[in-house]
Formats: C-alpha cells, structure tokens, sequence
C-alpha cells in the first residue's frame, strides 16, 4: 500500500512541477515577446530614419532644419527603444537565471526524493526477503511436521493391524 501512495506522491509532485514550469514559461514567453515587439519597432523605426535621411524638402533639394529635426528625433527614438530593450532583455535574463535556479532547486528536490524512494524501496525488498525466508522455514516445518504425522498415522495403523491380529489371531485358534 505504501508504494502505491510513494508512487502517488511521485506523480503529484512531478504534476505539480510540470504546471509551475508551464508558468513560468508562460511569464518568460510572455517576456520574450515583449523584447521581440521592441526590436521590430526599432528596426521599424531605423526605416524611417533612412527615409528622413533622405528626405530633402528646402530650396533646391537641400535639407531644411525641420529635416534634420525629424531625423534626430527619430534617433531619439531609437535611442529610447534600445534603453527599453535593454531593460526588458534584463528582465529576461533574470527570469533565465530564476528558472535555472528554481531548476536545479527542483533537480535536488527531486534527487532527494528519489533517494527516498529508493532506501524506502531497498528496506521493503529486505523485508519481503526476510519474510519469503521465514515462509520457506516454516513450510520446511510443515513438511516436516506433515511427514512425521504421516510416520505416526503409519505406525498406528501397524500397531492396530498387529493388536487385531493378536486379539483375533488367538480368537481364532481358541475356536479351532
């Protein structure tokens, strides 16, 4: 019965793991995204930058300053994703390093119960040892004791056989 629990244990436990992971890599995917939405915007914004480069609206097709402005304020922002994506592959890191973490917290956990399992396993194994062991004894003792049973319903059965003859045996030469 204990194995039975041991082993249901063992599945509640690996289940119950297996959802907190899929949570985590749910907050890490979710994570992830968000640093790939950042990098699309900024190449997006890279385009436009290209363009406001070459963009010329003054006299003759020369750059004007409202051209000029328009591509540094594109860089500004591009400058600002970069710090954006910066800060959001941090957070993407830490949840790399805090998974590692909970793994191999997870990975000793689980070493540990495993070598649970395994004592728990090794004692019940000596245990049935020792009882088959003791069954093999005591049916040896049975047999024994079958055996003797056996002899002593023999004798008896050759003891009555010999008093009847006796008891008979002189019956009948008494009458002849």
């Amino acid at each position: 019965m204990s194995f039975y629990r041991s082993l249901y244990l063992c599945l509640f436990f690996t289940f119950s793991y297996a959802q907190s992971y899929a949570q985590d890599s749910l907050a890490y995917e979710v994570q992830r995204q968000r640093v790939n939405d950042l990098l699309d915007q900024r190449s997006a914004r890279f385009g436009q930058f290209n363009q406001s480069l070459e963009a010329k609206t003054g006299i003759f097709g020369l750059k004007t300053k409202k051209d000029m402005q328009a591509s540094i304020d594109i860089l500004r922002e591009i400058v600002q994703t970069d710090n954006r994506i910066f800060k959001e592959t941090k957070v993407l890191l830490d949840y790399k390093d805090m998974e590692k973490s909970f793994i191999s917290y997870q990975a000793e956990e689980n070493k540990d119960r495993i070598n649970g399992y395994v004592n728990t396993i090794s004692k019940l194994q000596k245990h049935q040892e020792a009882q088959n062991l003791q069954i093999q004894e005591l049916e040896n003792q049975s047999n024994r004791y079958l055996t003797l049973l056996v002899f002593c319903f023999i004798l008896v059965i050759i003891l009555v056989f010999i008093l009847y003859k006796l008891k008979f045996g002189r019956k009948t030469k008494g009458i002849h």
